[in-house]
């Protein structure tokens, strides 16, 4: 999943409780909705949402467009622009910007996804407006001086080469692009050892102001701050900025009109096995029963080729939160026929019978609880709101997701899972002798 680190930290933690717990936490959706205030400063949207209880505060300006902004020869360029930044600016030498943030127990980062990018801040409520300042400053008037691009260059192409060298991250590689081809997330945001090696300081000041186009940008502010100080910084800060004309145009669909198999033969010790079927987005109204469908699968494969039959350790389902979506299954295995089969038979059951009711109450638990664990840290929930506000049908959209995912039903998983759970991808890499093509391109529907 291409998804750079830094766009916020965030802990995930499991734990059980009930749902009749989770039930009665979700009913105040009306008043969760007021605590965020959304107000437009020259064409800049603003998203506050203040929390009294919390002695810290998060946030973060994104840039709309991700893989839409670059092509094959500027891919990476906004990574690198975004990381630059970080480093020094017109009034924070590298060595100042550093102090400032170890004084007040402070942090920068950037980050980009397939779908939009991030400079991001974490500060304590009292240090707030002198955080800021050091943020935009961030934000106006980096530097990019030489010696500060060559040293986050070096990081970026470390990361890079280590693809190669790491079986599941070359999966990875492989599986976007063979499922990305001729689509923009085809434009690798991570940029490529070629493009990161070529860019020029001067590639990425012109990249920056580009950038600098409030019609481009949605800034997220969560914390124990007052939204009328952070709508006075926003203005001081960023009221003179231009506003362009910039517009997102969609995305096309990915292609899975059939099931394909590519093999990458390398010599390991196992194979390594993904395969990639469509996926709703979270702003579709089927994400929710998908997100439930996804974890009982990942469950019952847990359940039959692990623990039933010791065939691999790391048998997996999962479903990515892009704004043209995928989700997969996922294993190691050294029969990798054998271990295939058992997992699209799994498929087959969830397409082929209803689950039962209780088997979605044990799943929906554990997710609600997972994501309240997640709410209580600013930062997850300003990534939350600029999520949905970016891709997701708008920032409101969020807190409607613990209501619809308790509201799946046993025809609701059954539904979407004979709708996706179809065509799948498959990519591997390992030993092209070992895989048998008519058990994985066998075709699902038959058992409708």
């Amino acid at each position: 999943m291409r998804v750079i680190n830094n766009l916020f930290s965030i802990a995930l933690v499991f734990v059980f409780v009930s749902v009749t717990t989770v039930n009665a936490q979700t009913g105040n959706i009306a008043d969760q909705k007021k605590s965020v205030s959304e107000f437009n400063v020259n064409g800049l949207t603003v998203l506050v949402r203040k929390r009294d209880t919390a002695k810290t505060v998060s946030g973060g300006l994104f840039i709309r467009g991700g893989a839409r902004n670059i092509d094959q020869k500027t891919a990476g360029i906004e990574l690198l622009t975004l990381r630059s930044a970080t480093e020094a600016t017109k009034n924070y030498s590298r060595d100042v910007l550093r102090r400032e943030l170890s004084a007040t127990g402070s942090s920068l980062g950037a980050g980009v996804s397939n779908d939009y990018g991030v400079i991001n801040f974490a500060t304590t409520s009292a240090d707030f407006d002198r955080t800021w300042m050091a943020f935009s400053d961030v934000v106006l008037n980096p530097t990019f001086a030489a010696e500060d691009v060559e040293r986050v260059r070096e990081v970026l192409l470390t990361s890079l080469r280590n693809r190669e060298d790491d079986a599941d991250s070359f999966l990875d590689s492989l599986q976007e692009k063979i499922i990305y081809a001729k689509h923009p997330y085809s434009n690798d945001v991570s940029g490529t050892i070629e493009t990161i090696s070529a860019f020029k300081p001067a590639d990425l000041k012109n990249y920056h102001k580009d950038m600098l186009q409030t019609s481009k940008l949605l800034l997220v502010v969560v914390g124990n701050v007052d939204p009328s100080v952070v709508k006075s910084n926003v203005e001081a800060s960023f009221g003179k900025l231009p506003v362009g004309k910039y517009k997102e145009t969609p995305y096309p669909a990915l292609d899975f009109s059939k099931g394909t198999l590519d093999v990458t033969s390398r010599q390991l010790p196992t194979n390594y096995i993904k395969g990639i079927f469509q996926a709703p987005s979270i702003a579709e109204k089927d994400y929710y029963p998908m997100r439930v469908a996804v974890t009982i699968l990942r469950n019952r494969l847990f359940r039959e080729v692990r623990q039933e039959r010791q065939l691999s350790y790391a048998p997996s389902a999962g479903l990515d939160t892009f704004a043209v979506n995928t989700a997969n299954i996922y294993v190691t295995a050294v029969n990798a026929n054998l271990t295939m089969k058992v997992m699209l038979d799994e498929v087959k059951r969830l397409r082929r019978d209803e689950v039962s009711p209780r088997e979605i109450e044990s799943v929906a638990g554990g997710f609600l609880t997972t994501y309240f664990l997640d709410q209580e840290t600013n930062s997850g929930q300003a990534v939350n709101l600029a999520k949905f506000e970016l891709i997701g049908g708008g920032w409101e959209n969020s807190f409607e997701l613990l209501n619809r995912i308790n509201a799946v039903t046993p025809e609701d998983v059954k539904d979407v899972s004979r709708k996706y759970m179809r065509n799948l991808r498959f990519v591997v890499v390992g030993n092209p002798i070992a895989i048998e093509r008519s058990i994985f391109l066998q075709n699902l529907d038959e058992v409708e």
